[in-house]
């Protein structure tokens, strides 16, 4: 395993972290005992930033990595949870200091701990950006105590750059994976300027850049990937990144002829965003050690060559680009 700064907070965090919505809910059915044991792989492999939010599982995700800090009490662990898309209607009015407080406590509740090490605002409607009291409010809850640092969780590039001008933000979640490249047109720049940490997030697109799915795939009824193609549920671009799934298919077929020696397609995809120094930590999820343990192996490959990372981009440029590019 790799090791890298987390911004200003101080951390030295595992490049490869653990991404915890699988473990929680809307991937199909999970099993706790198995994600236990796919929690504690990620520690043995050196893995320790774990992501997680209240929302996922209704808090089940927030537990379980509770309860793996209790198991390993004498291991430096980060935990990253998010906060804000309990509300009902979501809506910016409804980030206010109260329910953030409200929020946070629930979360310390299910993480068994006094203080958050850091907490994101998870995806809030842009307006959010635009309203300072809600960054006051986080740095009150810090002085308190309540959480060490916080960061923002954005569906778009533009609310990356607009949150990293409000000083205290230390962190920024995006999307950024081989079908989804716009943050390294400017965003990954000014971030590491700022000295921002970045957490890229929806890695492997959903599972499409694992090179396993076919168009004979099928997904369970509680799996995003079967209800929320089209955005019925939440924003469309958290699944499959917001490419169609046909033509994101067909794309990957063309990056395996890329593929160095060794390396699985997830694995590629994982090197790919590691090959960003902007980038503090990249969080796949995993719901059964053999994912984990692939996927901290990604950290450990060579750099990829110049002429494949050029090959991704000419790909992204002629087959992904003139679809997606500009809405996030």
């Amino acid at each position: 395993m790799q090791y890298r700064t987390f911004g200003r907070t101080g951390w030295e965090v595992s490049s490869v972290g653990f991404g915890a919505w699988a473990i929680g809910a809307e991937w199909g059915p999970v099993d706790d005992e198995q994600s236990m044991a796919a929690l504690r792989t990620a520690v043995d492999e050196g893995i320790n930033l774990f992501d997680t939010a209240d929302v996922y599982g209704d808090g089940r995700s927030e537990r379980l990595i509770g309860q793996l800090r209790a198991d390993y009490p004498d291991e430096t662990l980060h935990v990253v949870t998010k906060a804000g898309r309990r509300l009902s209607p979501h809506t910016a009015d409804g980030y206010n200091a109260a329910n953030l407080e409200r929020f946070i406590e629930r979360s310390l509740r299910n993480l068994q701990i006094d203080s958050l090490d850091l907490v994101q605002l998870h995806c809030p409607p842009t307006d959010v950006y635009y309203r300072p009291e809600v960054f006051e409010a986080l740095d009150v809850l810090q002085t308190r105590g309540l959480i060490q640092h916080y960061g923002v969780s954005v569906e778009r590039v533009e609310e990356a750059l607009k949150a990293i001008e409000f000083p205290g933000v230390k962190s920024v979640q995006i999307i950024f994976n081989m079908f989804r490249q716009r943050p390294a047109e400017r965003f990954l720049s000014e971030a590491e300027r700022r000295n921002v940490a970045i957490l890229a997030r929806v890695p492997l697109a959903s599972g499409l850049l694992t090179g396993k799915m076919t168009l004979q795939s099928q997904f369970q009824e509680n799996d995003h990937r079967n209800y929320n193609r089209h955005g019925e549920a939440f924003d469309v671009g958290e699944t499959f990144a917001g490419v169609d799934y046909a033509t994101g298919l067909e794309a990957v077929e063309s990056l395996r002829s890329l593929l160095p020696p060794g390396m699985s397609m997830a694995q590629f995809a994982l090197r790919w965003i590691q090959m960003f120094p902007a980038v503090s930590t990249v969080i796949p999820g995993a719901k059964n050690p053999a994912q984990v343990r692939d996927n901290a192996a990604s950290a450990d490959f060579p750099p990829i060559s110049n002429e494949a990372m050029e090959d991704v981009s000419t790909l992204y440029n002629e087959r992904i680009r003139p679809l997606i590019h500009y809405r996030w």
